[in-house]
């Protein structure tokens, strides 16, 4: 009965009714429980708290790492990101900005972060601002610091000046240097100051600092031969070089009116003192080993035969030839390791004196003269300020490897030539640089806590030497695989090929080039002046020719070389993952995760250029089936062809096919190729899109009909298809104005648009300052080439 009762009184009030609770009096709330439990805002309100404590929570933690990672100096180590990313910035702007508003704004942000130094959580991100900003306003300097005078249109004119460097190419031609005194017949208006130029040959008592003449062909620097390539406008205008060329007669030795300025007589005897050690080196070692040697200890690396180059570009030994931290560590390495090798033999004196901080002198004292010899380029200066902040640091009792002394001399760098952040020497360097000093102290943090709690057993002599040769085989291929890996999107943007077989390349050449190459190297400069540099120099080339061997092993061998263009989002991914794992050394790291995810979904996403032309409008390379590059010529230049084929994943090049006679028809074969007449070549795209090529505007308008894209070789006619054409027309004039192209072909092309047919210029305007020169050009003026 009670249940009964129970289950009646459960039903009853689960079918009440609000009439009933009125008729009854409503003493008491009307409640419907199933009503109840279904209602979801009781969960809703759960479920948002909860996400407030989790908000809470992980806001606490992340401030508590923040401050850790302050308390530990991260905040200077974001100084040289930030002055960097502002010099990045500029050189990406589509227009120059005003210097009058750059310096209101950086006085502006000065007075704010001033005003506002009490209040942390305002005064840190308008510091940041500023740094970024000054790092903007450094390049801007630079860029007006060098206002480099450079030629726009090729000229034929007879100079006169003073000779600054001469090297020998691998070709046997000769390239010089040479400061521009006087031009005639014709006189230039506004001659460049500094140019570089090749020979056949030179006289053979012609030395840095003396007089030139001949008859030259000076042609401006060229754009990049893509939209993201190299641009040598860009290199040439912050070099001071203001055209390249060759010499047409001559050069001849000749006596100048005019001396030489007084500041230019070091350098002028520093680079004569260079040229007299390569050549004593060839007449040592000779053949590409001695190029190699003399590219190792001189800089002069022309003389390296290209197949050389490939090698040890393929098998990730490249960065042997560039004089860089490698090097300067090597070098300062063998000298600290002799200097106290020697003082180990008197126990009196070392027992007296801080042996180590003279070590250390006389290490930077040697890097300093290397830097000097090895012609000071911008790897070299780069390379040398890091490690003379890190013996300073030692000489004044200080920790040489850490993170704050990088951070110092990548400040001193961008601070001085900003320009060197967007090139590919700076970013690979500082990149591998960072991640080491990074991998060290992790390890060495990791040493210290395995020491504490369990000390390393003693063990016999040879247990102990087999511990120490796999200490250095596990740190040798520890250095080797996280310098790579730091580096390798850095390669893949700017050069389009990885290196996979670099890890056990690396880990067979290296020890050659630290224990062998690099200390005969030293010994042969230390010992040249008594005449007792022959050992060592032959030493050192036959450590190179192992060397040399073995990239050519690995190159043959490796699996994959190009692997295309990568997307700006995807670097800068990957470059703010790295950024976080070597500046932070709390559990923040963990941020570098969705910055690499994020990397690898714009990686996945990228889309290759389907057509790309060249900025003088001669070249058009059409992307196929297979992995090829279709071109519409038989001998297309070498330079241009090596970095289309890379950018573009192509392994291999379509020449086209001539047709006697009459025009040639639209191509419909399976493979994508030129068929090409005297004025006109056709090709067909994958997309099944008709790409023309036309040397006169009489075949432009013949191709306008049928084709998507036209590319026409004619500066002077800029609508040859009429005011309205079908067809994506792309002129020299355009070229010339706005460099070479990237055209991709759209599959749902806009019904308002000119045809499917996407193009991207590498240049925009209005021009910057290393590349307003190209105003002058005759093909942006809409003349004809000269004749």
């Amino acid at each position: 009965m009670g249940g009964e009762s129970a289950e009646t009184a459960q039903g009853e009030r689960a079918h009440f009714r609000p009439a009933e609770a009125e008729s009854s009096g409503g003493t008491f709330p009307l409640v419907d429980e199933r009503r109840t439990e279904l209602d979801p805002r009781p969960r809703i309100a759960s479920i948002k708290q909860s996400l407030v404590q989790i908000k809470q929570l992980l806001a606490f933690y992340l401030l508590r790492e923040f401050s850790r990672d302050a308390a530990r100096g991260a905040g200077f180590l974001c100084l040289p990101v930030l002055l960097a990313g502002g010099a990045a910035v500029y050189f990406a702007l589509p227009r120059e900005p005003g210097t009058g508003a750059l310096v209101l704004t950086i006085a502006f942000l000065t007075l704010l972060t001033w005003l506002s130094r009490r209040k942390l959580l305002l005064s840190t991100p308008l510091a940041a601002v500023l740094v970024f900003t000054v790092g903007v306003g450094a390049a801007k300097l630079e860029t007006l610091r060098a206002s480099t005078p450079m030629v726009g249109s090729d000229v034929t004119t007879r100079i006169t000046g003073r000779l600054v460097q001469q090297e020998r190419r691998a070709d046997g031609r000769i390239r010089l240097t040479i400061d521009i005194l006087e031009t005639e017949r014709p006189h230039l208006s506004y001659p460049p100051d500094r140019v570089r130029l090749t020979a056949r040959d030179v006289p053979a008592d012609l030395r840095p600092g003396d007089g030139v003449y001949g008859l030259v062909r000076l042609m401006s620097p060229s754009g990049p031969v893509r939209p993201g390539a190299y641009d040598f406008s860009f290199t040439s205008y912050f070099a001071g070089r203001g055209a390249v060329g060759f010499f047409m007669s001559g050069p001849e030795r000749v006596t100048l009116d005019t001396p030489a300025p007084l500041l230019s007589y070091p350098a002028r005897w520093l680079e004569r003192m260079r040229g007299a050690l390569a050549e004593r080196i060839r007449s040592r070692i000779g053949g590409p080993e001695g190029e190699i040697a003399v590219a190792v200890i001189t800089g002069f690396r022309a003389g390296i035969p290209e197949e050389i180059n490939e090698w040890l570009r393929r098998a990730g030994l490249a960065h042997i030839l560039a004089i860089s931290g490698l090097h300067m560590a090597l070098v300062a390495a063998t000298v600290m390791v002799m200097v106290r090798a020697v003082s180990a033999l008197f126990p009196g004196f070392s027992s007296r004196v801080p042996v180590k901080k003279y070590a250390a002198a006389a290490a930077l004292v040697m890097c300093t003269l290397y830097l000097c010899i090895s012609g000071a380029a911008v790897a070299a200066q780069r390379s040398y300020v890091m490690l003379a902040v890190m013996l300073a640091a030692l000489i004044c009792d200080r920790a040489a490897i850490t993170m704050r002394n990088v951070a110092i001399a990548a400040l001193v760098i961008v601070a001085w030539s900003p320009h060197v952040v967007v090139g590919p020497s700076f970013q690979m360097s500082f990149a591998a640089t960072a991640a080491l000093v990074a991998g060290y102290a992790a390890w060495n943090h990791w040493r210290q806590q395995r020491a504490t709690r369990r000390p390393p057993p003693e063990g016999s002599l040879p247990w102990r030497l087999t511990r120490y040769g796999l200490v250095f085989l596990v740190g040798l291929s520890a250095t080797s695989l996280i310098a790579g890996t730091a580096t390798a999107i850095y390669g893949v943007w700017h050069f389009q090929r990885v290196t996979p077989l670099a890890l056990p390349a690396n880990l067979t050449a290296m020890p050659i080039v630290s224990v062998f190459a690099m200390p005969a190297a030293v010994l042969a400069i230390l010992s040249m002046p008594f005449g007792l540099d022959g050992i060592f120099l032959k030493a050192m080339g036959q450590a190179i020719a192992a060397v040399v061997a073995i990239a050519e092993w690995f190159s043959t061998h490796s699996p994959v070389d190009a692997v295309g263009l990568i997307p700006l989002t995807a670097m800068l991914s990957f470059t703010g993952a790295l950024l976080v794992l070597v500046v932070s050394t709390t559990w923040l790291r963990l941020l570098a995760l969705p910055l690499a995810a994020a990397g690898v979904v714009f990686l996945a996403m990228r889309q290759l250029p389907d057509v790309v032309v060249t900025e003088d409008a001669t070249l058009v390379g059409l992307s196929g089936e297979s992995a090829s590059l279709a071109v519409n010529r038989t001998r297309p230049n070498g330079f241009t062809m090596d970095d289309w084929t890379r950018a573009l994943a192509a392994g291999t090049v379509v020449k086209p096919t001539n047709v006697e006679t009459g025009a040639p028809q639209p191509p419909n074969a399976e493979k994508t190729r030129f068929h090409c007449s005297e004025d006109l070549c056709l090709a067909r795209h994958e997309s099944d899109a008709l790409v023309a090529h036309a040397a006169t505007p009489k075949a432009a308008r013949a191709a306008c009909a049928g084709a998507d894209l036209v590319v026409l070789d004619d500066a002077v006619t800029t609508v040859p298809c009429g005011p309205a054409p079908a067809a994506t027309l792309v002129t020299k004039r355009d070229l010339a104005h706005y460099g070479s192209a990237a055209i991709f072909f759209e599959e749902n092309p806009s019904a308002e648009g000119s045809g499917k047919a996407r193009i991207t210029f590498a240049i925009t305007k209005p021009w910057r300052p290393w590349h307003a020169h190209r105003a002058w050009s005759r093909a942006a003026r809409g003349l004809p080439p000269h004749r």
